[in-house]
């Protein structure tokens, strides 16, 4: 026994010797010209297999070093290599702070190289990220490349067209789609002109846009989830950008308030942000042919401003603000948004400890307005805190994160029943979730990312346990095989008309308690709900393989089950009939996406394939985004003295939306009191609707085409002079009719755009 008892001390006294020889390397990678933080850069001992690629905070760390001298490769897309020597010596941990300088012309194989390191090491199953740099492959709408713009030929998401703002995410609703500005909640990005969001290109850092199977790190959503990262100010000068364009204006201004030194601990930065549509006023002027003699009724403006406190070491803290306005006139339906909220959020950097803790702390409120002329007004608003903390602990290329969000708000939904009487739902609710996940890197050859959420609806009682799995298998260097799954919940509920061919208003509600809002089961069906919350589970199964280094090819297919919904009663006729109804459905389908990138040629093209499927126990329906096939293909060649010059162009094909035809009109007279002369007063126009959505509306498909020239005025200083069209063969794109009129409103006509960028 003694000896078995010696022998146990002298192996862990061994293994504590050869632990004790390794070492870690940890810390950031930084962009030299402004000192933000650069994301995704690959840090390589050469010629050894240990190395790591810093997270979207640019952080990294190499553990399990053995002693020794090493030469440290940093490299990024656009940014000249960092080789640094090392000496690594016992037990220690090196903090290290990279900061890369942009290289004078793009580096194709540095990109390729960064890219696979990517891919290689994150599971990024139904995930794209999409970067400034990808939306200017985009023509220049307005002057300037959007978000929305982009998020429209992305696999999977489904849009409505140039008007309404709406997007559909792999069989999911809008208001089943979680958006996050740095961790706070945005309840509408999008103006009522589809090729317009609120933010400014120019501020984001990233958006990774999850389509379906996202981690236990989001809940509260049923379908998807866009998480988009803005970045800090310049910390080393003043600079910024103009643009001005013929239908809309931006500025930008960003800079130092304390200036970052080597020798100075602490940095203050600040970026500003406004821009805003006169397409209502110069429509006039530029779109004579367009019959309206109001202009285009589009109008907006947004603010963002952020002021950041940063550290040598990495640790920083934001505060934030934003309002964000959106006006319409469609002769037929008024219709107004407004969203406004301040906040902050932080990342810290304990000392030596292989950890970073996020968190944010923010208030927001949204309110939106329908004025039709046919219909008696729709108000919703919704306000409200979100709070969440993370923490990230580095385990070699291994991940374990765990945290928690709560998030409270209010909502108060007004309308009008059909005999014109006024109706207010209002709630309040909080939610808390705690969750955990760990990804796991066998080799850089397995990924396995398993993850669980616990979802607590205080509101209503109920407690929804989410687990969430990801895996990553790298068959081969250019073959990769990847699975996704996961069971969601959600408590917040939107409801628009089906008497609209097309949507255009949301009421947001949190899921009803009242027993007289909502019944126990499917209509006509014996099925029980149980619970009160709408839930989904998802699964999707992808290939990715890269053929040649400058191509790529993404293949996914899904399924998610819908397997409970709530929805406005479409059947509600008297004051006593349920508000809501249980219903049930799925979305299944698949794409297929191909990228090309080689020495300024872009390609890339989008397949997507889908089915969306509804009952609420009385009909079998597909609901009015069900859109079976949608082709998106953008090109874009960049050519001349340090590609200077580019041509650009974007198609989108897609077959043709549900609807609800009117059947027929009849006469009807409503008293107004018991003395009514009902013999001589005037009759109102009704209408009767067919089977519901069992027509579709005709194909839609637009061609867009942009130029654009840059001119380098000095080294900070450049002029970029844009040109481009919309709809180029001015094809009748159906947007709204309305029903008693039988009035079409269409999507953008041919429409030529011109603007300048100013940058300094």
């Amino acid at each position: 026994m003694i000896k078995k008892l010696q022998l146990l001390i002298a192996l862990v006294a061994a293994a504590g010797g050869v632990f004790a020889q390794t070492s870690v390397l940890k810390g950031f990678t930084y962009d030299e010209a402004s000192g933000e933080n650069l994301p995704y850069c690959s840090i390589q001992l050469t010629e050894t297999s240990h190395g790591a690629l810093s997270d979207g905070n640019g952080a990294f760390l190499i553990n399990k070093i053995p002693n020794g001298t090493y030469v440290v490769k940093v490299s990024h897309l656009g940014y000249i290599d960092i080789l640094d020597t090392l000496e690594i010596s016992s037990g220690k941990t090196i903090t290290k702070r990279y900061s890369l300088s942009p290289a004078s012309q793009t580096l194709d194989a540095v990109q390729i190289m960064g890219e696979n390191t990517r891919k290689e090491q994150e599971t990024r199953t139904s995930v794209i990220s999409v970067t400034p740099k990808d939306m200017g492959k985009m023509p220049a709408i307005g002057g300037q490349p959007d978000f929305a713009q982009y998020l429209q030929v992305l696999p999977g998401i489904i849009s409505t067209g140039d008007q309404g703002g709406q997007l559909y995410v792999r069989g999911g609703t809008p208001v089943q789609n979680m958006l996050l500005m740095d961790g706070v909640l945005l309840f509408n990005p999008f103006h009522s002109i589809g090729i317009f969001s609120v933010f400014d290109m120019d501020i984001m850092s990233s958006a990774d846009v999850y389509t379906g199977g996202f981690g236990a790190e989001f809940g509260g959503r049923i379908s998807s989830v866009m998480d988009i990262r803005t970045r800090d100010g310049n910390k080393r000068r003043f600079s910024g950008k103009v643009d001005v364009s013929n239908i809309g204006a931006q500025v930008l201004l960003e800079g130092p308030l304390v200036k970052l030194k080597e020798n100075r601990k602490t940095a203050l930065s600040f970026i500003l942000s406004g821009k805003g549509s006169y397409l209502q006023q110069s429509s006039k002027v530029f779109y004579p042919y367009i019959k309206n003699s109001e202009g285009l009724p589009y109008n907006f403006y947004d603010l963002y401003g952020k002021i950041t406190l940063s550290t040598l070491n990495g640790t920083k803290w934001n505060v934030f603000g934003f309002n964000f306005d959106d006006r319409v006139n469609y002769n037929v339906a008024n219709y107004g948004w407004k969203n406004w909220g301040v906040g902050t959020n932080f990342l810290i950097v304990p000392g030596d400890a292989p950890t970073t803790i996020e968190g944010s702390l923010a208030y927001s409120k949204y309110t939106s307005t329908l004025k039709d002329e046919n219909f008696d007004p729709r108000t919703s608003s919704m306000g409200g805190f979100t709070f969440n903390l993370g923490f990230n602990y580095y385990l070699g290329k291994s991940l374990l994160k765990v945290g928690m969000d709560v998030v409270g708000y209010n909502t108060d939904y007004q309308y009008f029943t059909i005999y014109h009487s006024p109706k207010i739902i209002e709630d309040h609710t909080t939610d808390l979730s705690i969750f955990v996940k760990y990804k796991y890197n066998f080799r850089n050859k397995l990924l396995i990312e398993p993850g669980f959420r616990l979802q607590c609806y205080f509101s209503l009682g109920e407690v929804s346990p989410e687990p969430r799995l990801a895996i990553k298998y790298n068959i081969l260097n250019n073959l990769r095989l990847k699975l996704a799954a996961g069971m969601y919940s959600q408590n917040l509920v939107a409801i628009s008309s089906d008497q609209d061919v097309v949507s255009l208003f949301n009421g947001f509600v949190s899921s009803p308690l009242e027993s007289a809002l909502l019944p126990q089961g499917l209509l006509n069906s014996a099925e029980e709900i149980k619970g009160r919350l709408q839930k989904s589970q998802h699964a999707v199964l992808g290939i990715e393989y890269d053929p040649i280094p400058s191509l790529s090819i993404n293949l996914e297919g899904y399924y998610k089950n819908f397997s409970q919904l709530i929805s406005a009663n479409r059947y509600k006729m008297f004051a006593d009939d349920h508000e809501f109804i249980w219903e049930k459905g799925n979305a299944y389908g698949g794409d297929v996406s191909l990228k090309y990138e080689n020495k300024g040629v872009y390609l890339w093209f989008v397949y997507s394939l889908g089915w969306v499927n509804r009952t609420d126990g009385k009909i079998d329906y597909h609901p009015h985004f069900d859109r079976r096939h949608n082709i998106n293909l953008v090109a874009s060649y960049a050519f001349g003295k340090r590609r200077s010059w580019e041509i650009n162009c974007r198609w989108n094909f897609g077959t043709g939306f549900p609807f609800t035809q009117t059947q027929a009109y009849y006469p009807h007279y409503n008293p107004v009191n018991i003395n009514d002369d009902y013999v001589s007063a005037n009759e109102s126009l009704y209408f009767l609707l067919a089977d519901f959505n069992a027509a579709r509306l005709p194909s839609y498909h637009r061609l867009d085409l942009g130029v654009k020239k840059k001119f380098f005025l000095s080294q900070r200083q450049s002029l970029e002079l844009s040109a481009s069209v919309t709809n180029t063969y001015n094809y009748k794109n159906v947007f709204y009719v309305n029903r008693i009129t039988n009035d079409i409103v269409y999507q953008l006509p041919f429409m030529y755009y011109f603007g300048m960028t100013w940058r300094f």
